[in-house]
C-alpha cells in the first residue's frame, strides 16, 4: 500500500463516509448509496478510488459488485497512523523533560 494513495483517497469526505459504509459490512453501490446525495454512479468512481488505494476489495455476485474493507491495508493504515503519533508523543516527553519545572 502506498500511503499517498490511501491518504489522498480518504482527503474526500464522500469517500471516507463510502469507506464508513463498507467497514461496517459488505454492501453493494445501491446498499452504498442508499441516502447520499450523490448518483450510484459517482458512488461507484468514489469506490474505485478506494480499491485502487487498496482500502476496498471487490466481489462479483451475478450482476451485483459486492464491496468490502480491506482489514490488511487497513490494519497498515492504523501502523502508520500510530507510528507517526508514537513519534510525536516521544518528541514532545523529549520536550517536557527538558523545560525546568516553574515554582
Amino acid at each position: 500500500m502506498t500511503y499517498a494513495m490511501t491518504l489522498a483517497a480518504l482527503s474526500d469526505p464522500m469517500r471516507r463516509t463510502i469507506l464508513e459504509r463498507v467497514v461496517e459490512g459488505p454492501r453493494s453501490v445501491g446498499e452504498i448509496a442508499e441516502d447520499l446525495p450523490i448518483s450510484r454512479p459517482a458512488v461507484s468512481q468514489h469506490l474505485k478510488v478506494l480499491k485502487d488505494a487498496g482500502l476496498v476489495q471487490e466481489e462479483r455476485a451475478g450482476t451485483r459488485r459486492i464491496y468490502s474493507a480491506d482489514s490488511a491495508a487497513l490494519g497498515e493504515l492504523r501502523t502508520y497512523i500510530d507510528d507517526m503519533w508514537r513519534a510525536t508523543l516521544g518528541r514532545f516527553a523529549e520536550t517536557a523533560e527538558r523545560e525546568e519545572p516553574k515554582p
